[in-house]
């Protein structure tokens, strides 16, 4: 069955004020599919962030255009960017981004006090948030609480909490350990895998990267290597069985 793109990019190029002689984007196209997960490798400077800021609707592009969904982010004012981070993008964050003075709760349901669901709609939302992170009997507790791993889990259960189809995370392992940050990559895996979340992950891991189904590496603004991993082999009636 064909797959929609639900991620576009055209020809989109960015300059900075303070470089404005090279480019932190050049004349870049691609897309992602629904349901994929996506690596995206590169030297610092070469543009990653820039980009999942641009698909995400954080900035604009010089030239290009970017579409989500189908919907030219050229096209929206402010309020509809705004609602569409806040429905259809989650974001996960290398240094976990959650406020301080929230408990862990608190930091999972704002967002769905924002979307207007009424009171017994975020607990149910949050809770369930927390359930399918593997966050369960720290609701009460405040971020310092917690170790980086499980930051990073509220993290994740925060930006799922809306029920969003595409997730970005911006080296979402970079302040954990190895097995910490293989925990939270498996999480992320199982997100895509069994609810075709699409996720576009920037990453300097070479291992990390190996959980996406494709790999676009970046240099100097462009994609210079896009990289598919092989299909897996198709699971027998005995496999399923053995499960």
């Amino acid at each position: 069955m064909s797959r929609r793109a639900i991620i576009e990019l055209q020809q989109v190029s960015k300059r900075y004020a303070v470089s404005r002689d090279t480019p932190v984007l050049d004349n870049l196209s691609t897309e992602v599919m629904e349901g994929e997960f996506v690596s995206l490798m590169g030297p610092s400077g070469s543009g990653k962030t820039t980009l999942l800021n641009l698909i995400a609707g954080l900035d604009i592009p010089d030239s290009g255009w970017v579409k989500i969904d189908g919907t030219d982010l050229r096209t929206l004012r402010d309020r509809q960017l705004s609602k569409l981070r806040l429905h259809t993008i989650g974001f996960v964050f290398q240094s976990f981004n959650l406020l301080p003075a929230f408990r862990v709760e608190e930091n999972v349901s704002w967002p769905l006090d924002l979307c207007g669901h009424k009171r017994a709609e975020v607990r149910r939302r949050t809770a369930e948030a927390l359930q399918r992170v593997g966050i369960v009997g720290c609701e009460r507790r405040y971020p310092a609480e917690l170790s980086g791993g499980e930051q990073q889990r509220v993290a994740i259960a925060r930006a799922i909490a809306t029920g969003p189809s595409i997730l970005l995370a911006d080296e979402p392992t970079g302040n954990l350990d190895s097995h910490t940050g293989e925990t939270i990559l498996d999480l992320l895996r199982n997100l895509n895998d069994s609810e075709g979340v699409t996720i576009v992950m920037v990453t300097h891991n070479v291992f990390a990267a190996t959980y996406g189904h494709r790999t676009l590496e970046m240099h100097d603004g462009k994609i210079v290597r896009d990289v598919r991993a092989p299909a897996p082999p198709p699971v027998s009636a005995v496999d399923i069985g053995s499960r």
